[in-house]
């Protein structure tokens, strides 16, 4: 077991709980809950809690199972998330969110899980069946078609944030997974040449707000006039919050006595607890708090990058670097629309957010990498790459 990552990832939730707990202190909850919970963060902080034990039921069962058993699960989970995601835009709420009852979550979650485990197996076993699989055009093209088929998905439900989680996943595949320099190189400089189609033709059709927020974001970083009660909102009042908080913030729970934006439900309160959390991080726990966390972080993902260096199989090392990769994708992305260097694509954070069911598959994906350690001297022979 390696014991860094699980203090490293449990002190993260921790932090996180004490977040929740300030961010969704303005959210409505259930009458009859008032008596138990006096306020809404205490409510929702105790719902994470359950979210919290379920994640770490899977984290460990996934530890202590082979991963090499688990990826089998990836055919099977990946074709149900494609069903779910379809069930999302057939039901088209707001989230894309596919509901049993009263229990809800969202399949482009799943999809990317499935994705990581799919894209490892394949990756694995599918030049042991013919050696064609394991040319570098084979491998670009498993990767390309597995990934393709969510993310263009994804980005016909709407959600720009977790559509872009692909691309440095898909990134990571390619080098990790023996494509050669001269085909990353190649496909790098396509990819640059269809930025201007992707942004004016691609984007609009498969996203109605993508293109907005974009405008949005660019005319902020500009200097330019935005309406900052309209479509700049969200980013005019996190960053703020973020920018005026100084060395030692405002304080945990701060009111609005001390100036906190928060407090004054300007940083969207619906949200708060979610895609803006690190916002009410910045603000509360100023510079010193942010650069905790994102230390945290750091160690956490090289952690994961380690025990990819210690990995003796194609899959072993594919699991902990598209990890690494999916995680280090939702840090950046959430941080960087809260501090304006991103457009706004609203994306939790990982094992901070109050997300629900992504807590719990953060906290599985963690365990398949707990799994590559432990299990690392059951080894596999390589397979050898063709160049």
């Amino acid at each position: 077991m390696n014991w860094m990552l699980v203090l490293v990832m449990y002190g993260i939730l921790i932090f996180g709980l004490f977040m929740v707990e300030s961010a969704a202190r303005h959210l409505p909850y259930p009458a009859d809950k008032h008596d138990l919970f006096p306020s809404a963060g205490l409510y929702y902080a105790h719902l994470d809690k359950y979210w919290i034990a379920a994640g770490s039921v899977a984290f460990f069962a996934a530890s202590f199972v082979n991963y090499r058993w688990i990826r089998w699960l990836g055919i099977p989970v990946y074709l149900v998330s494609l069903g779910l995601m379809g069930v999302a835009m057939v039901q088209k709420n707001a989230v894309y969110q596919v509901h049993f009852g009263s229990f809800s979550f969202q399949p482009a979650q799943l999809g990317i899980f499935s994705g990581i485990v799919m894209i490892a197996w394949l990756m694995q076993d599918l030049p042991k069946l013919h050696r064609i699989f394991g040319s570098p055009l084979a491998r670009i093209g498993i990767i390309g078609v597995t990934s393709a088929i969510p993310f263009l998905l994804v980005m016909k439900m709407g959600d720009m944030g977790s559509a872009l989680v692909w691309v440095p996943v898909i990134v990571v595949a390619l080098v990790i997974g023996g494509v050669p320099f001269r085909y990353l190189s190649f496909m790098t400089f396509i990819s640059i040449g269809l930025l201007p189609l992707i942004n004016f033709i691609a984007l609009p059709m498969l996203s109605k707000r993508g293109p907005e927020r974009i405008d949005t974001w660019l005319r902020m970083a500009q200097g330019q006039e935005v309406d900052k009660n309209g479509d700049a909102y969200a980013a005019y009042y996190v960053s703020m919050a973020i920018g005026k908080s100084g060395w030692k913030g405002a304080g945990w729970n701060a009111s609005a006595d001390s100036g906190s934006l928060h407090a004054r439900k300007l940083i969207p309160f619906l949200t708060a607890h979610n895609d803006y959390i690190f916002g009410v991080i910045g603000e509360e726990l100023g510079f010193r708090g942010s650069l905790l966390l994102i230390t945290a972080y750091g160690i956490l993902l090289i952690q994961c990058l380690f025990i990819a260096f210690y990995s003796k199989d194609v899959s072993g090392r594919l699991i902990c670097c598209l990890v690494v990769a999916l995680f280090f994708a939702h840090i950046f992305e959430n941080i960087g629309m809260d501090v304006l260097l991103l457009p706004i694509t609203g994306i939790p954070l990982p094992l901070i957010s109050y997300s629900g069911t992504f807590i719990v598959i953060c906290m599985f994906l963690l365990g398949l990498v707990q799994s590559v350690w432990i299990h690392r001297n059951d080894g596999v022979e390589e397979e050898p790459v063709e160049a």
